[in-house]
């Protein structure tokens, strides 16, 4: 038993040693190679510092809108909301989405709305919409802007991010990073 109860001992500290001190250091060691130290991607744009790894609010029409947020995008609190897709107050709270989103798209049909357009990512805070939810949006944006849907459209597969290695994920597209390049267009 004294024998069993020292393995356990030494095995504990091995391990408090291994997980708490060296591959912590690892970790930060590679974080401080990484780009920006390992303090997420900033962006600086008109006066405002951003972090594009980090969903934002954009909710004028005059803009592209980012994936709903069961945490109102606050990084300190990253989360779902753990809801199921047979919860009440999920299914309430989506179609509230799903109204405001034809409110300010009059012209699609509620077919047409992509999920990530009414449901929010697992952290709450995916900075990201897919391709199909950016054209979505155009017509509402061109005609708030004044501008053309092709200059759109333009912009959209200028700043589509392409799956990892060409396989793995989906195209998608940096929500800050196409509004700040929307903003430079005129």
């Amino acid at each position: 038993m004294k024998n069993t109860f020292l393995q356990a001992i030494k095995l504990s500290l091995a391990c408090l040693i291994l997980f708490s001190g060296i591959y912590t250091l690892f970790i930060f060691g590679i974080a401080q190679a990484s780009p920006n130290h390992g303090k997420g991607e900033i962006i600086v744009a008109n006066g405002k510092t951003y972090y594009a790894n980090i969903g934002q609010s954009f909710s004028a029409n005059k803009y592209f809108n980012s994936r709903p947020s069961a945490v109102a995008y606050n990084a300190a609190g990253s989360g779902g909301s753990n809801k199921g897709p047979s919860n009440p107050e999920y299914l309430a709270e989506v179609q509230k989405r799903i109204d405001t989103i034809l409110i300010l798209n009059p012209e699609m049909k509620r077919n047409d709305i992509p999920a990530d357009l009414v449901t929010a990512s697992g952290s709450g805070l995916d900075p990201h919409i897919s391709v199909l939810a950016a054209k979505f949006q155009i017509k509402r944006i061109a005609k708030a802007r004044n501008i053309k849907a092709a200059e759109l459209e333009n912009l959209i597969e200028n700043h589509t991010e392409k799956p990892l290695l060409g396989l793995f994920g989906p195209e998608k597209i940096n929500v800050l990073e196409l509004n700040i390049a929307l903003d430079k267009l005129k």
